[in-house]
Formats: structure tokens, C-alpha cells, sequence
């Protein structure tokens, strides 16, 4: 069970161009469900679970009291998984599609006041490492990617005549996003005054193509991406943890809040279906409602 795991683990990478973390995720899930297989029936095969396995699975999750997103997150991995064991002729039939998944707790994301987003993105001091993250925070602001869109980046992605970047998102589907004008001054600083030195301290023979490199002149880790917001976050806003997801849930309710039509946010954010971008329609009806009660004299 473990080798067609890594095969898979293997596909998710070459083919599926899916990030570190959906990777972490997809090897943990399904390593807890052949650990319960195992263990719980004695199963030595993908090929011997039926659908009555993968609900004892599910039963156990919900006594281990799992919430109902990562139990779902962790069928939909079993599911994936099947799906590929059945394309490549390892399994006969796909027996994980005759479950349902747990219906899932829709939250609202988390966005920030433009008060706040001006605050982070003014926090980066000057030094060279300063310069290159207020590039990261104002792109993440300024298009709207995902992390690991933004860590992927290369020089070569960079339209300065159009004010476009060139994306890698999920499954490889590449799309074109604007960046704005504090953006654009903000990479070309970078470009001239950090950058620069940054690739010096590559010691490898070569040089890297990457947009954004740390101090070893090698490309950043999203690790690394990461850690950086959090301490402007902290710092800047006081607001303690918020993820770089955060500035592109800001991205994406500002734009709303503009007046941006639904279609456009949807491609702006490379979501597949608009089911996705119609949350953020709920964030700014709350928004706005919040703001009636609080000012109207009949509210």
C-alpha cells in the first residue's frame, strides 16, 4: 500500500504540480487511513478496502472527534487516490465514489481593514532583506496569489511593460494577474538594491532564476514566506497570527467592496468554479450590514 502511496505522492508532484503542503497533507491522510486499514481489518491492499472500510474510517475520525472539513479534506485524499489507482489499472473499481462527503463548516475568511494592510505594508525597513519583503507583501496584496504561486515566481515572470505576472496555479494552469503601481516600484527597487547582493551569496555555480531569494542567494522557502508576514503582522498590526492567505482574502473583499464584478475576481484569483469566489460576496454583505446598524439612525 505504501508503494502505489509514493506513486501517487510522485503524480501529485510531476504531473499535478501541487504545493509542499497539499503534498504534506495527502501523505499524512492517507498514511493514517492504511495505518487504520492495517491495523483495524488486517488489509494488505487497496485493492481489498471496499466502501465499507473507508466508513469505518470515517466513524473512527468522527470518535476521534475530528471536525467535519478535515474528516472531508481526508476522505476527498482517499478518493483522489482511488481515482488515480483505477486511471492507471491498479484498481478494478473505484469503490470510494459510493460515499458522500461529511458536509463541510463553511467559515468566512479572514481579511484585513485597509488601515491594517497599510500599516503591514510600510513595516519592512530598508536593509536588502527588508526591501525584497515589501515586494512579497505587496504582491501578495497587490495580485492576489497564493503562496505558492508567489514562491515559484521567476525573474522571467515579470511583464513590467503591462504591469502582468505570469502564475503557475493549481494542476499548472498558468494565468496572467495585474500588479499595481506600489508593486510595480517596490520590485524594481528590489530589482536594483537587493536582488542583486541576495545572488551573490550563491555559492552553487549558477544562477538562480528565482524571483525572490534569501540569504544564501538561493529561491525562499514558503517556509520562510511565511514566518516573514507573520512578523509584519505582529509587528505592524498587532493582530497576532495571520496567514499570507489573509492579504489575498484582503485582495479579493477589497475588490468586492470596489464594486469589482464576481467574474472578474473569480479569474483574478484562478478559481475553477465561482462557487469558490461567491464566499467573499458573504464577507462583504456582513460588512455591509455591520455598517447600517452601526450609523443608520433607523437601523
Amino acid at each position: 500500500m505504501q508503494k502505489e502511496l509514493q506513486d501517487f505522492i510522485n503524480y501529485l508532484k510531476s504531473e499535478k504540480n501541487a504545493s509542499q503542503y497539499t503534498i504534506k497533507d495527502y501523505r499524512s491522510d492517507l498514511s493514517q487511513a492504511i495505518d487504520f486499514f492495517s491495523s483495524e481489518f488486517d488489509l494488505q491492499g487497496w485493492s481489498q478496502i471496499t466502501h465499507k472500510h473507508i466508513r469505518h474510517f470515517l466513524a473512527f475520525l468522527k470518535n476521534q472527534s475530528y471536525n467535519k472539513s478535515t474528516t472531508a479534506r481526508k476522505l476527498s485524499a482517499i478518493r483522489s487516490l482511488f481515482k488515480y489507482l483505477t486511471r492507471e489499472e491498479k484498481l478494478a473499481n473505484n469503490t470510494s465514489a459510493l460515499l458522500k462527503s461529511p458536509k463541510k463548516e463553511r467559515k468566512l475568511p479572514t481579511f484585513l481593514s485597509n488601515q491594517d494592510i497599510e500599516l503591514i505594508l510600510n513595516a519592512p525597513d530598508d536593509s536588502i532583506y527588508g526591501i525584497r519583503d515589501k515586494v512579497i507583501l505587496e504582491i501578495f496584496y497587490s495580485s492576489g496569489v497564493r503562496i505558492s504561486e508567489l514562491w515559484g515566481l521567476d525573474i522571467s515572470d515579470i511583464d513590467f511593460t503591462n504591469s502582468y505576472l505570469k502564475v503557475s496555479g493549481k494542476g499548472k494552469v498558468e494565468r496572467l494577474v495585474p500588479f499595481g503601481k506600489f508593486a510595480r516600484m517596490s520590485l524594481r527597487n528590489y530589482l536594483k538594491n537587493s536582488r542583486p547582493y541576495l545572488l551573490k551569496k550563491n555559492n552553487n555555480g549558477y544562477e538562480s532564476k528565482a524571483l525572490f531569494l534569501n540569504k544564501f542567494g538561493n529561491r525562499i522557502s514558503v517556509r520562510s514566506i511565511r514566518r516573514r508576514v507573520d512578523k509584519y503582522v505582529k509587528e505592524a498590526a498587532n493582530l497576532g497570527h495571520i496567514s499570507p492567505h489573509s492579504l489575498r482574502h484582503s485582495f479579493a473583499t477589497h475588490l468586492l467592496d470596489g464594486g469589482a464584478d464576481l467574474r472578474a475576481v473569480q479569474e483574478l484569483l484562478g478559481h475553477v468554479n465561482i462557487s469558490t469566489t461567491q464566499i467573499y460576496t458573504h464577507v462583504s454583505q456582513e460588512r455591509m450590514t455591520e455598517v447600517y446598524n452601526k450609523f443608520h439612525p433607523r437601523a
